[in-house]
């Protein structure tokens, strides 16, 4: 049989070579064979043009070489024109011929034509089922390796340290794994640093972590590859310390690492957080001249944003020569979760735009979504939606439940319930999403028959989904439905309660003024409260204004976290709301004495695709007489209706005229005022602020939504509110 590659190969060949070759001298035609076989050795196919062009035989061993090159270059074309030449030519190959062969097909990722290769072959060596063994474990059906490697084994064919390596990754079961590991011992391989390298793989992907740690401490002798697969072994099972105790054992025998043991034992200091061992690594790597291995930059990368260090995950970043789309998708995601979501959007383009062989994939759409989430970017977000559809990528699960919390965040809640109701089918962080979104915006009841629903349908919530549902009852002041999903918890989902939990339990209770409960459920915790847990108790202080347990509070955080400024401000709140203008003198002394510097109050307005940043009292903005101006307006309008400013909550003792002028430069007040000087009419206006919104800016955006008939979504730090025609959705109870 004469493939039709091969008849294109001659004739083209034919064409070109035919009549010059009529044309050249008898010496020169010695010196064009001799050309054409040292082509032939080189493994160069326009050496078997030039010898069938002129009608000569090609030797056997010429075949191997050009086998050979094609193996080199990986080109099955090349390849079946050269069997289909051997074919045409009648050559009876000889068992060197057949098993190089068999091995560019194999190489080549065409196991069909491989097996029928070998199956031809008469007299099989080691070579020839181990080949075609390595080449079922590489390429599939898995399970026809280990019937072949049986088939060897009965044939009496000594088996070879390579068709041990290749059968071991073909192990369906631990039991098969232990039966090919005695064939092993048994055929003197157990020792063999190949074999066992590939024993501690499967034993550790088997979770077999005794076994695998078994094999790698008898081996008399370690190399690189060894090494590194047990290293690998403990990073991806418990315990994780041990592969950095065996990454400085590794050091300490003299055996140099290589670009897969960093790429290995970074994710493990990723894991445990540990940045200062992954900047003695990266060290290293940089005296190992492997900083420029892209497996090894993506691997940094990931290492320092997960180790919360994006500044120096952007400077290995800025530094690769080439990035693949891990090391875009690890700097996205960074910049997404830990700030600032800005540069997260500028990276996304600058990807697209520069990065032509690197396509966005899902997990950069599932990195780049919380992005526009965090900032209320509703129309970056959609823009990007509408993207992922042409992408086709949207029915994932994992986008679709990113895409749902991106929506809920930017206030379109039914827009996200839209998108739940569509999914095909839906996992717990779906369902998450969804009752996060509904906990968010205050909608209690939503959230509950949600988790309902999901009980109903057999997902098991997560301990974040149960989170969510006490969210919703703190914001709703649930307080007895809100004990019973806390003992819900152990009794019925047998899950320990985390620290986010007894959180949202001293919210729910301090919220809803039960003040000596919270602080009586503080003292009989299990574990050992954290300043998370004793803000929530000291929010609510403030709340309800109670000074004797919001010092009390505010003690304990101050021991626990003295350099967070949240904690001075929210008992400095307490003391004005009473009068006591000594206590915040004390609260500012010890915040200059402590040098902590307060997180100034800032909010975000995304407009026409372009996110603007306000800060409390903003003279910055381009637009900003235009912004004063209409606050002014507005002022005026306010007071007509009733509006009293709320100077409680300016904490400098000043004159009453002076402490309005403050209130009106808060930073939602400014870009509530921006968003309606550039909407038209109806728009509605949607801001974020970075801490929790006072009691006078709530009380403006209501009086506003009612004056210019918009509708107000504020994202604060602790939830949605929805001003509508002089209301909040949260019913002034947050």
């Amino acid at each position: 049989m004469m493939a039709q590659p091969l008849r294109n190969h001659k004739k083209k060949t034919k064409l070109i070579l035919g009549p010059m070759l009529a044309r050249v001298p008898s010496k020169d035609i010695d010196n064009l064979s001799r050309s054409g076989g040292m082509l032939c050795k080189e493994g160069r196919n326009e050496g078997l043009g030039i010898l069938h062009a002129m009608d000569l035989r090609v030797p056997s061993s010429r075949y191997v070489f050009l086998l050979r090159g094609c193996i080199r270059k990986k080109s099955l074309p090349e390849g079946k024109i050269v069997h289909a030449h051997m074919e045409e030519n009648g050559l009876v190959p000889s068992r060197i011929l057949h098993n190089t062969l068999l091995n560019m097909y194999a190489k080549c990722g065409s196991v069909a034509d491989a097996r029928r290769v070998f199956d031809q072959i008469t007299e099989r060596d080691d070579f020839s089922w181990a080949v075609m063994i390595s080449a079922y474990a590489k390429h599939g059906p898995a399970q026809e390796a280990l019937a072949l490697f049986y088939q060897m084994k009965k044939a009496t064919i000594k088996i070879n340290e390579f068709a041990f390596s290749s059968v071991i990754s073909t192990c369906p079961s631990l039991d098969a794994l232990k039966d090919v590991q005695h064939e092993a011992v048994r055929n003197g391989f157990g020792s063999n640093v190949y074999v066992g390298s590939a024993l501690v793989d499967m034993y550790a992907k088997f979770g077999s972590i005794e076994d695998a740690r078994d094999v790698f401490d008898k081996m008399p002798q370690r190399d690189v590859v060894l090494w590194n697969a047990m290293i690998t072994a403990y990073a991806k099972n418990e315990p994780v310390e041990e592969a950095l105790k065996l990454f400085h054992e590794m050091k300490l025998s003299g055996i140099r690492a290589d670009h897969f043991t960093f790429a290995s034992v970074l994710p493990v200091c990723a894991n445990l957080g540990n940045l200062e061992q992954g900047k003695e690594i990266h060290h290293e790597i940089d005296r190992s001249g492997y900083q420029s291995d892209v497996y090894v930059g993506s691997a940094l990368i990931d290492m320092y944003v997960k180790c919360g260090s994006v500044e120096d995950a952007r400077q290995v970043f800025d530094k690769m020569p080439k990035r693949d789309v891990i090391s875009w998708n690890s700097m996205i995601g960074g910049y997404a979760t830990h700030g600032p979501p800005e540069e997260a959007l500028r990276l996304f383009r600058r990807m697209k735009d520069e990065a032509a062989e690197v396509q966005p994939n899902l997990f950069t759409y599932a990195s780049i979504i919380p992005a526009c989430a965090n900032m209320a970017a509703l129309e970056q977000g959609m823009e990007i939606h509408e993207e992922i559809s042409r992408c086709g990528l949207q029915s994932d699960v994992v986008v679709e439940s990113a895409l749902i919390d991106m929506y809920a965040k930017c206030g379109c809640i039914e827009k996200a319930r839209d998108m739940f109701d569509k999914m095909p089918q839906r996992n717990a962080f779906s369902w998450t999403a969804m009752i996060a979104g509904y906990a968010m915006h205050g909608s209690a009841k939503e959230a509950l028959q949600l988790f309902q629903q999901m009980h109903q349908s057999g997902v098991n919530p997560t301990h974040v989904t149960l989170i969510c549902v006490l969210s919703a009852c703190c914001h709703a002041g649930l307080v007895e439905k809100g004990k019973k999903y806390f003992h819900s918890i152990t009794e019925d989902y047998l899950i320990t309660p985390a620290m986010e939990h007894y959180g949202c339990m001293v919210d729910l209770l301090g919220r809803a003024g039960h003040l000596d409960e919270a602080r009586d459920f503080i003292n009989n915790m299990p574990i050992k409260p954290d300043a998370s847990v004793w803000g929530c108790l000291l929010g609510a202080c403030r709340i309800h204004n109670n000074i004797e347990l919001g010092e009390w509070a505010a003690e304990q955080i101050f021991e626990l976290e003295p350099q967070k400024a949240a904690p001075y401000v929210l008992l400095s709140n307490i003391y004005a709301a009473t009068g006591r203008w000594d206590g915040i003198e004390r609260v500012r002394k010890m915040l200059e004495d402590r040098g902590v510097k307060k997180l100034p109050g800032c909010s975000w307005i995304d407009i026409n695709k372009h996110v603007h940043t306000f800060v409390a009292g903003d003279t910055s903005h381009p637009q900003i007489q235009k912004i004063y101006a209409e606050l002014e307006r507005l002022s005026l309008q306010m007071k007509a209706e009733g509006y009293m400013p709320n100077t409680n909550f300016v904490l400098n003792d000043v004159e009453e005229e002076q402490k309005e002028q403050i209130l009106c430069y808060h930073s939602e007040k400014l870009a509530i005022a921006f968003g309606l000087i550039n909407t038209s009419p109806g728009t509605t206006i949607r801001v974020i602020k970075n801490l929790r919104i006072c009691g006078d800016c709530h009380s403006v955006a209501k009086f506003i939504s009612k004056i210019t008939a918009r509708e107000i979504i504020v994202r604060d730090s602790n939830r949605y509110h929805h001003f509508n025609d002089g209301r909040c959705s949260c019913g002034d109870y947050w």
